[in-house]
């Protein structure tokens, strides 16, 4: 598989320069930007306990710089023009020093000319479709090349699926992932009308012919897989819907990006075993750093709770965040994007995650399958993959870069070797 263009692959070298001495203002302020409500509600208030617990832990040793962190809480209720005026709101009355917050793409692009206006720092915990390196956001979920890609790979090498139904929630994520996947599908030599592509609303409920779709085009013989991009409570018609259509994961497997831990503690998982999901992060991964975090997070949460991949990117991103503003010397927002150049932190899988120069990290892939208890079952697992910010399958794309530790641009075209612009594509 083709994971990252080498030449960002190859620039993780971590060296400071010398900064500046800063007085650091008390208390350091950490802004949680989650919806508390509405149609993501129920992925995204995992998150703000997440952030709640993580900032409870360092303050338990000491705090940062000598001062308390304190958590500034806001809801943007999954009204994505609201997360611009709640990071606005962030920013310039309660003076946060960073943010940790959305989970849509299109709650992320809404932020994204209020903190590159204000220079504000934030860190983006979700899987999402790439083709964007803002300067001021920090990716800690997985880019295309570290899930799509190799999850479609899974369903073609390893479960012979010849026929592809693409099924995503209608925002920006799913359209441009499913973009990638037509590309690479076809690259791969799956004919067009093999690839079955379709939209919902967030929160669509009504899934019978959506379904009975998808069974059809399995009726020449031809093995079916769905690639599921659906966001929100609206996994939750679809599965049953799945269920109640008799379809089981040796029928027609589905691999999910956006259903994890959190989102299958609500549903009766009888009918789903076998089905997949694609992350960097399972609750049932084996190793004594996870076995820590979850026996902190059921302290913290109640022993019902269940931790899940977004989880685990809000405390990379918030341990390199720490380290950072150790090395600077400060929360001030240049002098800590210098520093998370290179900062290396564990992977709660095992190995470890690196800061590449295009604001992306390494991260493994794993496969998960279903079971009865609503966890996952580990059944594929890769090497650290550097995340990659443009991906090789869009001809736009192929051509792009991002570094802004070398370069200053995270949109360099390596063909006429010029930055084409530094502000995100809102």
């Amino acid at each position: 598989m083709k994971f990252v263009k080498t030449a960002l692959a190859s620039s993780v070298a971590f060296g400071l320069c010398a900064l500046p001495a800063f007085a650091q203002d008390c208390p350091i302020k950490i802004g949680v930007l989650h919806s508390l409500s509405g149609t993501m509600a129920i992925s995204e208030t995992t998150l703000k306990d997440t952030m709640l617990m993580l900032v409870e832990k360092q303050n338990e040793k000491g705090g940062l710089l000598g001062c308390e962190l304190e958590a500034v809480v806001v809801d943007p209720a999954s009204d994505w023009p609201l997360f611009a005026e709640k990071a606005r709101e962030l920013l310039s009355v309660e003076k946060v020093d960073v943010i940790f917050g959305a989970w849509t793409s299109v709650s992320r692009k809404s932020v994204l000319p209020v903190i590159e206006e204000l220079n504000g720092l934030m860190f983006y915990p979700v899987q999402y479709e790439g083709e964007e390196s803002s300067k001021n956001v920090f990716y800690t979920g997985a880019a295309p090349n570290q899930q799509a890609i190799p999850a479609t790979d899974y369903f073609l090498e390893e479960l012979g699926v010849e026929k592809f139904a693409l099924l995503g929630t209608d925002y920006v994520y799913p359209r441009t992932t499913n973009n990638i996947l037509e590309s690479y599908l076809k690259e791969k030599g799956i004919a067009e009308e093999d690839i079955f592509v379709n939209y919902t609303p967030f929160g669509h409920s009504d899934w019978s012919k959506i379904v009975s779709d998808v069974v059809a085009l399995g009726a020449d013989g031809k093995k079916v897989g769905v690639i599921s991009t659906i966001n929100g409570d609206a996994n939750i018609g679809f599965y049953k819907e799945l269920a109640a259509a008799g379809v089981s994961a040796d029928d027609i497997p589905v691999v999910a990006f956006s259903v994890g831990e959190e989102e299958l503690s609500g549903l009766d998982t009888t009918n789903l075993v076998g089905h997949l999901a694609a992350w960097n992060y399972f609750q049932s991964a084996d190793t004594d750093v996870n076995a820590e975090f979850i026996e902190e997070w059921k302290a913290f949460a109640g022993e019902e709770r269940v931790t899940n991949d977004p989880m685990e990117a809000h405390v990379i991103g918030f341990n390199m965040y720490v380290k950072a503003v150790e090395a600077a010397g400060t929360t001030d927002v240049d002098a800590v994007r210098e520093a998370m150049y290179g900062i290396e932190v564990p992977n709660l899988t095992g190995g470890t995650a690196t800061m590449l120069p295009n604001h992306h990290l390494t991260k493994p892939v794993l496969i998960g399958e279903i079971q009865e208890d609503g966890q996952f079952d580990i059944i594929s697992q890769t090497e650290e993959v550097p995340g990659d910010a443009w991906t090789d399958y869009l001809p736009e794309s192929a051509v792009l870069i991002s570094d802004w530790k070398e370069l200053g641009c995270g949109m360099y075209n390596t063909e006429t070797k010029s930055c084409v612009q530094i502000q995100s594509n809102y």
